[in-house]
């Protein structure tokens, strides 16, 4: 009688142990070998349960078992905490490094790169193509006449604000968090360089303003603080700026050639040629650079500048002087 008693328990024992045993092989990583696992761009959808996440990941060879891994989540009450999102996983992770990753909202993020002078339609352009925002709802945030207020910042609109940058951002975020990342990169580096805004004469709209001029204008970096000091000494002189890229900012669905009758338009509030300083807003998001050669502008007479054709370009102090740069670099050219 004790010995089969003491099989019973020696088998009950077995049992347990090769029980124990297979749980916990059932929450090891599918393949040993990261670099030759298995990569899969996971998602967690709104309303998915734990249940469907599991079966789906057990579909798709990522762990050994949905039933493990769903009393594993349980048993760390944890099984409602998945966050919504999209992630990169690896046959490599084990179960519970897997659950952790979606439970935390370690979530993968896209790159998107802004470079310096992009309005804010192409920016919205971009950013739909990295299938990070719809354009439209950003274009509207961006464009709205009550976004500068919520966003703090000088208006119009949020052009201007939009500081160019390389950002990683998880697909599904609000169009309002992006552009709130972009407007508080501005702000930051706004401050950096404008730590005192009663020092300096120009209010924060018209800092931008001008610098956006100056990035639309040049794209070669030694003559930013040049291009600065032509359109600063033409205000202080109470001089039109009469510069092309504000008068194609406001000229709609531009074909990209620039008329006289363009020139001539005084209904254009962003023709320069017609009203005297700046523009009503920002016509472009413009860089550090430019933002920085606004403040630091050249020590120059110059007035006036025209292009080399080589994407530089040559200044000069008097009309007459100018008017013999255009002869020499665009007139005989054409």
């Amino acid at each position: 009688m004790l010995r089969a008693v003491a099989v019973v328990l020696l088998l009950v024992a077995t049992a347990a142990g090769g029980g124990f045993l297979w749980l916990r092989h059932s929450l090891t990583p599918v393949a040993k070998d990261p670099v030759a696992a298995r990569r899969l761009a996971f998602e967690v959808e709104s309303g998915d349960s734990l249940g469907r996440v599991a079966a789906t990941l057990e579909a798709e060879g990522m762990i050994r078992s949905a039933k493990v891994t769903r009393w594993f989540a349980e048993s760390e009450n944890i099984a409602s905490q998945l966050k919504i999102g999209e992630y990169a996983l690896s046959a490599s992770q084990s179960t519970p490094e897997i659950l952790d990753v979606l439970v935390r909202g370690r979530v993968q993020t896209h790159p998107v790169v802004i470079p310096e002078g992009l309005r804010a339609a192409e920016i919205a352009d971009r950013m739909a193509a990295a299938g990070l925002a719809d354009r439209d709802t950003f274009l509207a945030i961006a464009l709205d006449p009550g976004s500068p207020e919520r966003f703090g910042v000088e208006g119009p609109s949020l052009e201007g604000y939009l500081f160019p940058d390389t950002y990683r951002f998880a697909r599904g975020v609000p169009e309002e968090r992006i552009i709130e990342a972009m407007v508080g990169e501005f702000l930051q580096v706004y401050r950096e360089l404008v730590p005192d805004p009663s020092a300096v004469e120009l209010s924060m709209r018209e800092h931008v303003t001008l610098a956006s001029i100056v990035e639309k204008e040049t794209g070669v970096a030694i003559e930013r603080a040049l291009i600065a000091a032509v359109f600063l000494n033409r205000m202080k002189r109470g001089m039109r700026l009469q510069t092309d890229p504000t008068v194609i900012y406001g000229i709609a669905n531009f074909d990209g050639n620039i008329k006289r009758i363009h020139l001539e338009d005084a209904s254009n509030p962003y023709n320069t040629y017609k009203i005297r300083g700046l523009p009503p807003g920002p016509i472009a998001n413009a860089g550090r650079d430019a933002l920085r050669a606004v403040l630091e502008p050249a020590e120059s007479p110059y007035l006036f500048f025209v292009s080399r054709n080589d994407g530089t370009h040559i200044f000069a102090k008097s009309y007459a002087e100018h008017e013999a740069n255009v002869d020499r670099y665009q007139r005989r050219r054409r």
